[in-house]
């Protein structure tokens, strides 16, 4: 579980020492660069409730070995995408890899450790993450050193794999014996609302505030928050 968890922490601060490497790789704009990052937390934080609820109601081991071998295939295609466009969509997809292992992994940790336990067992969860961030820059500077720039998205490969395989041997498959249907309305204004409010906060630096973009994405984003809980109210699906 931890091996899983490393890759989205290191995945999320790697590509930052990389970025000028990609600009002289790809002749990439300042706009192209961002969204280079920024693809990847606006997928991952918009499908991470969805996927969670998926989870738990399809099986947790599951959704994190779907979760691993989507981010492990989409770090391949971003080692060897030939445009910034094709890396701006792998890094997208890898998002949808990193919202199916985060929910699966500390819904696995819930469920098979006993209470006394857990708390130790989530401390170590939240340190990894935290040591995967810590490592991206570090690892990032290495390897682009000795490597070429695909190495920083081919590191997380191995590590995926090491995962899954140890996934397979020690993780049982469990679910929500209470979990209700998927809510699909619920789980698109989720999704949506979530999206357009990170959008928003990545956008705001670079065109301001009050620019009508960022403006008209906080609204959309309070517009679809309000339904969705509207939403929640009047149904007993998740």
């Amino acid at each position: 579980l931890s091996l899983s968890l490393l890759v989205i922490g290191l995945d999320n601060t790697i590509l930052n020492v990389a970025l000028p490497t990609l600009q002289a790789e790809f002749s990439s704009t300042a706009s192209q660069l961002q969204w280079m990052v920024d693809s990847y937390i606006l997928v991952f934080a918009g499908l991470l409730l969805t996927l969670g609820a998926v989870g738990d109601r399809f099986g947790r081991a599951k959704a994190l070995q779907a979760g691993l071998l989507i981010f492990a295939g989409a770090s391949i295609w971003a080692a060897f995408a030939p445009t910034a466009g094709q890396l701006i969509a792998a890094r997208a997809v890898m998002g949808i890899g990193g919202a199916f292992i985060m929910p699966a992994t500390l819904s696995i940790i819930i469920h098979v450790f006993p209470e006394e336990e857990r708390g130790r067992a989530i401390s170590i969860w939240a340190g990894v993450a935290g040591l995967g961030i810590g490592l991206g820059p570090v690892t990032g500077g290495l390897l682009l050193e000795h490597f070429w720039w695909g190495s920083v998205f081919l590191i997380n490969v191995p590590i995926a794999l090491l995962a899954i395989a140890g996934g397979l041997l020690f993780i049982p498959e469990s679910r929500d014996p209470d979990a209700t249907a998927l809510d699909l309305p619920g789980g698109v204004l989720s999704m949506a609302a979530v999206s357009a409010l990170v959008f928003a906060i990545i956008e705001a630096p670079s065109k301001g505030w009050l620019d009508p973009l960022v403006a008209g994405g906080l609204v959309l984003a309070l517009v679809l928050g309000v339904g969705f809980a509207i939403r929640e109210l009047r149904t007993a699906d998740l």
